[in-house]
């Protein structure tokens, strides 16, 4: 198997580099154990348990900007009933600073970019906008929903939020 010619030193690290391999892969294999029914070198590792920790997207300047200027945080835009809709909500942390968000005398636009489009708070007959527009509470999550009829806007979109001076640009949808 070795040549004659090869040196002791040479041996002897070749030896090692193959020991220490064989000893990763056996200590690799009983980190993730093959799924039941399966045995072999052909079982497929199992995939990591998923976490339900989302960090928060707006960590650094621009969700200190919101929580100072706005008196929000958390702002997000995710679709809803078949991507028909597109959902903005916020947390309250300052009820004083929030005002206007709630203020139905400000309209909410909704801007794709990308789509080139704005959409809008649909206002139903018999149910009025689809927003919330009580005084804000600390504490509490709001909401509103901007009409996608057509479904010009999808998940991954940048979108930005306007409602009178506030500005929420670049927003992912979810």
């Amino acid at each position: 198997m070795f040549s004659h010619k090869v040196m002791p030193n040479a041996k002897v690290m070749l030896l090692a580099t193959v020991l220490a391999s064989s000893v990763l892969v056996l200590t690799v294999g009983a980190q993730s154990p093959a799924p039941a029914g399966t045995t072999g070198p052909a079982a497929k590792p199992v995939a990591a348990a998923r976490t339900r920790y989302k960090p928060d997207r707006f960590a650094g300047r621009a969700g200190t900007y919101y929580r100072l200027v706005w008196g929000v945080e958390s702002p997000s835009v995710r679709t809803a009933e078949s991507g028909e809709i597109i959902r903005f909500t916020y947390r309250v942390i300052d009820p004083n600073k929030a005002k206007e968000l709630n203020d139905k005398k400000f309209e909410p636009s909704l801007i794709d970019p990308q789509a080139g489009v704005k959409l809008v708070v649909p206002s139903l007959e018999q149910v009025g906008q689809l927003r919330q527009s009580a005084p804000p509470e600390a504490g509490k999550i709001y909401w509103m929903a901007f009409s996608n009829s057509g479904r010009h806007v999808k998940r991954g979109d940048r979108v930005n939020v306007v409602i009178g001076q506030f500005h929420a640009d670049g927003l992912v949808v979810e």
